[in-house]
């Protein structure tokens, strides 16, 4: 068995955000990654509604697929990455991919989602210039 304190080391030091969302969608979990991504310090963060880091106009897509997969407890973000963006304390625009993990009780029931993210904002600027240059050079 893999010990505790070494998983919890993990989490905690992981250079990529790792949450803990409850079936509420309230942060319970925020680990080094997070504030160093979001800006937000754990403390700042903890009992917040995931809010802080959804852009205001995707908040009602968001939350109509959370309470889905509450319900439901299916996702497809278990195996595949979603790619989308997030905000930053300071208001600048982010982009993560990330994926998820559906945790359950003894019953089956969906207790909440734990989240792994990583910051990708630089490599899609450097893609979306790619593409910018390749348009200007094929419109020659």
């Amino acid at each position: 068995m893999f010990p505790e304190k070494l998983s919890q080391q993990i989490i905690q030091n992981a250079p990529d955000a790792i949450l803990y969302v409850d079936s509420k969608g309230l942060i319970q979990h925020w680990n080094q990654g997070s504030e160093r991504i979001f800006g937000f310090t754990a403390s700042e963060a903890v009992g917040q509604s995931l809010d802080i880091i959804i852009p205001e106009k995707l908040r009602g897509r968001h939350w109509e697929g959370y309470y889905k997969v509450m319900a439901s407890g299916e996702s497809r973000y278990g195996t595949e990455l979603l790619s989308v963006p997030a905000l930053h304390r300071d208001g600048q625009r982010l982009s993560v991919d990330f994926s998820i993990i559906m945790l359950k009780d003894d019953q089956g029931k969906v207790t909440g989602i734990a989240s792994l993210m990583r910051d990708v904002t630089a490599q899609r600027q450097k893609e979306k210039e790619l593409r910018e240059r390749i348009a200007a050079l094929e419109g020659q």
